[in-house]
């Protein structure tokens, strides 16, 4: 009689599953310890029934070979790959490592901006004031830098602004003529109309005086 597949889903029966793990459990111990003898392996076999009886089957040292289980699984496991509990712990660490941070770095700028001196000692005064007086010197150095980038800027842009002459070039400078006035040593006449015939010029002369 040919056997039938059987299906792998959990048996209803309580009478039938019970047989069915003896018969099972007794075939994979048996070929457990074949394997342990025909290639020489190191192998640990651990069965619970449903009744929370426990059966086993190790070649050499159980205790041993769960040992070698765990050094060989901490060594080649990732830390990708760790438990989501370590994980949780891990992020509950930093979190509460960040807090603290938050908190010194808020109770220093109070005590920047002069709140909460009452518990500060000297030294602590001290370090403050010094550090107040680095942070203005660091301000008015790059208020200047901008400044004077701006005006480099606008030297470029509009080019180089004139110098004023200095006393000694306005003095050197050459003054422009001064226009006859009214009032000048040659007086000039033009005379037109019929020659005077005592006169030998032509249509028009030239007295001066």
């Amino acid at each position: 009689m040919v056997r039938g597949k059987t299906q792998m889903k959990r048996i209803e029966n309580a009478t039938s599953r019970q047989v069915t793990f003896s018969k099972r459990r007794n075939g994979l111990l048996k070929k457990a310890f074949e394997l342990s003898v025909l290639c020489d392996a190191e192998i640990a076999l651990i069965v619970f029934s449903t009744r929370g009886k426990l059966y086993e089957f190790a070649s050499s040292s159980m205790q041993q070979t769960i040992e070698r289980y765990r050094r060989h699984t901490r060594d080649n496991t990732p830390t990708a790959f760790r438990s989501d509990e370590q994980n949780m712990q891990h992020l509950k660490e930093e979190a509460a490592s960040m807090m603290k941070n938050i908190d010194l770095l808020e109770a220093s700028k109070r005590k920047l901006m002069g709140e909460d001196l009452g518990s500060c000692s000297i030294e602590e005064l001290q370090q403050i004031e010094q550090q107040l007086d680095r942070s203005v010197s660091n301000v008015r150095a790059r208020k200047t830098q901008i400044f004077m980038e701006q005006i480099k800027q606008l030297k470029e842009r509009h080019g180089n602004f004139p110098q004023p002459a200095t006393k000694d070039q306005r003095e050197h400078q050459p003054q422009p003529y001064a226009e006859s006035s009214p009032s000048s040593d040659v007086e000039t006449e033009l005379f037109i109309g019929l020659p005077d015939p005592r006169t030998r010029c032509g249509a028009s002369f030239l007295r001066s005086t």
